[in-house]
C-alpha cells in the first residue's frame, strides 16, 4: 500500500473521530475501492455508512471484516443489528449469539461495545419469547412430556443436564432424572412401615438427636472437602448402613427401619455399600449443586418427616417431598436441595443399582471399587 493511501486512511479516521461522517466516508471509500490494505479499517467504514443511513454499504463493509476475522465481536454485533433492521430476525439472532459466545470465551465485553451488547441481549430475549409463542401456536397443546421438554430445550427455557459422575462413568445409560416409584414394587412394602419409622424417629429426636452426625465430615487421611456444610449439623445423618457395615447402635434403636431396608435391593460392595441413613435438613440449609460419584446407582428418598418449602432439583426438574411419595433419582446429574421453610425435613435415604445395569456388570463394578479401595501406591 502506498503512503498516500495510509495518509488518506488516517485522515478518514480523524474525520470519523470528529463526527464528520460525509468526509470520513469520502476518504475511506477512496482507499476501499482501489487498494485496501490487509489491515483496512472495515469496521470504521461500516460505522460511517451506518451513520449515513446506508445499510447495504455498511453491511458490505462488515462482511469484508468478517471474511478477515470471523469472530470479531464488533463486526458480529453490527451484522446482527443490520440484519435486525432488515427484518431478518433469525439471522440477527445468529450473529448476536455468536458475539455473546465470543465475549463469554474472551471473558469480557469491550467497553465501547457495551451499549450495543445490551441491545443485543434485549433483542435476544424478545426474539426467544416471540419464537416460543410462534412455535407453540404451530405445534398446538397436544404434546407428549418428552416433546414438551424438547421444545423447552430448543427455546432455551430449560437447560440440558447430563450424567457427570465424579469418579466412575458407565456408558449407554438413559439420561433420566427421576424414576417412577411404580417401577419398583418393593417400595410399597417399605411405605407400609413409614408410620412405625416415624415413631422411631420421634424417639431419637426426643433423646437429643443422639446418633445424628454431620453428613459432611473430614477424613484425617484426606484433604478436607471444600464444602460449606463441613462438620455442621444443618445437614446430618443417622446411619443404619455405612460403607457396607451395619451401624449396630443405631440399628438396635430402629428395628422397624432396618426391617424396611431389608425389602430394598441394596447394592453389596465390601467396604463400600450398602449405605442407608436418615438424612436431616434443618431450616435454611442449602445443599449446593453437585454430582454423585457414579451413574450406576439410583438414590431413593422415603419421606419420614416432611416439611413445607423444601425442594430437590435434579437437572432441570424440581420436586418436593410429599407424604407417602418416594423420590428415586440419578444423583450423577447435577442436583441440589434446600429447606426454605421453618421446619426440619427427614428422609430415609438409600442407594440401589440402576435397573439397566446387567448383573454381570454389577459384579464387575463391585470389583472395580474393591480394587480402588484396596490399592496402595506404597
Amino acid at each position: 500500500m502506498s503512503s498516500d493511501s495510509r495518509t488518506i486512511i488516517t485522515q478518514g479516521l480523524q474525520a470519523l473521530a470528529t463526527r464528520q461522517m460525509a468526509r470520513a466516508a469520502e476518504l475511506l471509500r477512496q482507499v476501499a475501492v482501489t487498494e485496501p490494505p490487509e489491515d483496512f479499517p472495515w469496521l470504521a467504514l461500516a460505522n460511517v455508512e451506518l451513520a449515513l443511513g446506508l445499510g447495504e454499504a455498511a453491511e458490505a463493509a462488515i462482511d469484508r471484516q468478517l471474511a478477515r476475522a470471523s469472530r470479531d465481536v464488533g463486526a458480529l454485533l453490527l451484522k446482527g443489528l443490520l440484519r435486525e433492521r432488515a427484518g431478518d430476525a433469525r439471522a440477527a439472532t445468529s450473529f448476536y449469539r455468536a458475539a455473546q459466545a465470543q465475549m463469554a470465551f474472551d471473558g469480557r465485553v469491550p467497553p465501547e461495545l457495551a451499549q450495543l451488547e445490551a441491545h443485543a441481549q434485549a433483542f435476544l430475549s424478545r426474539a426467544t419469547d416471540d419464537f416460543t409463542g410462534y412455535l407453540l401456536d404451530e405445534l398446538g397443546d397436544e404434546l407428549s412430556p418428552a416433546m414438551r421438554e424438547a421444545v423447552e430445550l430448543l427455546t432455551g427455557e430449560r437447560q440440558l443436564y447430563l450424567q457427570q459422575p465424579s469418579v466412575f462413568y458407565y456408558p449407554g445409560l438413559p439420561q433420566r432424572r427421576f424414576y417412577d416409584p411404580a417401577e419398583f414394587p418393593w417400595l410399597e412394602g417399605m411405605l407400609a412401615h413409614v408410620p412405625a419409622m416415624q415413631e422411631e424417629l420421634k424417639a431419637v429426636i426426643a433423646a437429643g438427636d443422639s446418633g445424628f452426625d454431620p453428613y459432611v465430615r473430614h477424613d484425617p487421611n484426606r484433604p478436607a472437602p471444600a464444602n460449606h456444610l463441613l462438620g455442621k449439623s444443618d445437614w446430618s445423618a443417622f446411619h443404619f448402613w455405612r460403607d457396607g457395615a451395619v451401624v449396630a447402635d443405631n440399628a438396635a434403636r430402629c428395628p422397624v427401619t432396618m426391617t424396611a431396608l431389608e425389602l430394598a435391593p441394596l447394592p453389596v460392595v465390601p467396604g463400600r455399600s450398602p449405605n442407608a441413613h436418615w438424612s436431616s435438613l434443618l431450616p435454611g440449609t442449602h445443599i449446593k449443586p453437585h454430582t454423585g460419584m457414579l451413574n450406576t446407582r439410583l438414590i431413593c428418598h422415603i419421606p419420614v418427616l416432611t416439611a413445607p418449602k423444601c425442594w430437590l432439583r435434579v437437572g432441570s426438574e424440581t420436586r418436593t417431598w410429599e407424604p407417602g411419595v418416594p423420590l428415586v433419582f440419578d444423583d450423577s446429574i447435577e442436583h441440589e436441595a434446600k429447606n426454605d421453610g421453618p421446619q426440619r425435613r427427614v428422609v430415609l435415604l438409600f442407594e440401589i443399582w440402576r435397573p439397566e445395569v446387567p448383573l454381570e456388570d454389577r459384579a464387575a463394578i463391585a470389583r472395580v471399587f474393591q480394587a480402588i479401595g484396596s490399592y496402595s501406591s506404597g
